[in-house]
């Protein structure tokens, strides 16, 4: 298991798709804290008839699996780079494993840049993970599928970044996205090639979209979790040289307005909508 040290926490938000939540026919969360380097696991129910959804920025590696007896499969994705429609399958149940932004698994045997914005069969890049997908699919219970995910875990270890890009990364996290990189240049000793070079290498994204993701996530955090979100703060907060700036960001990031994000997020009751365990 890899040490809390070697692990990025954003303020405590862990990264959710906020559209999986809103358009699935239920949701659950569980928020471990044996293993610093996995976020939460989750599932969710697609409903009969759902259409297709959208995923946003996260910097995060999922493992998800489809859970249909009939067509079980297992996937490994990375993070996109910006709003992304995806299709699930209906009628379907899914289970998850979101590891923390900035963490690639080692026994991936894919390259970080090859991982980013793409979906790869879990039995095409993780070795004898058949058996996991078995299990996973077999489980009765997302509480059962929670430990049997724990149990895989154990003793799994994390590709080891640079420790330019550790400390790249772990900074960016803990301003919430809301660096530029010439303030890490400054942060670092290094110019702003090599840290797109070394960061690209290891996590598979620039430090740019790396900020980006996390400050995605910092912002549909806030209008999720606060009943009264001034956007011009939230914009100023996150380092936006202007409203309107922080609006097309959003847009392009989230597919909606954060107006229309939140009207969503209110009417769905999105924190009612998550059972969490």
């Amino acid at each position: 298991m890899l040490s809390s040290s070697h692990s990025y926490q954003v303020a405590n938000i862990h990264s959710k798709q906020p559209w999986f939540v809103l358009s699935a026919e239920k949701y659950a969360t569980n928020l471990t804290t044996e293993n610093p380097v996995i976020s939460h696991f989750y599932s969710f129910e697609v409903g009969k008839s759902q259409a297709p959804t959208t995923a946003i920025p996260d910097g995060c590696v999922d493992l998800l699996f489809d859970c249909n007896s009939d067509s079980p499969m297992g996937l490994v994705c990375g993070t996109t780079l910006e709003a992304t429609e995806v299709a699930f399958n209906q009628d379907h149940r899914y289970f998850g494993m979101r590891f923390v932004p900035g963490f690639i698994p080692d026994f991936i045997e894919i390259s970080a840049p090859e991982l980013t914005n793409k979906q790869c069969n879990i039995v095409d890049v993780v070795l004898n993970s058949q058996d996991l997908v078995e299990q996973i699919i077999s489980a009765s219970s997302f509480q059962e599928q929670v430990q049997i995910a724990k149990q895989f875990m154990r003793g799994k270890q994390g590709r080891k970044p640079t420790n330019l890009t550790h400390q790249v990364a772990a900074k960016i996290c803990h301003e919430k996205g809301n660096i530029q990189v010439q303030d890490l240049e400054t942060f670092t000793g290094y110019c702003s090639r090599t840290l797109q070079r070394q960061f690209r290498a290891d996590l598979g994204l620039t430090p740019k979209a790396f900020c980006r993701a996390i400050r995605c996530q910092s912002a549909i955090y806030d209008i999720n979790h606060l009943d009264k979100v001034a956007f011009s703060d939230l914009a100023f907060n996150l380092g936006f040289s202007d409203q309107s700036h922080f609006l097309r960001e959003f847009k392009k990031l989230v597919s909606a307005t954060p107006l229309e994000y939140q009207n969503r997020v209110k009417q769905k009751t999105y924190l009612d909508r998550i059972q969490c365990y």
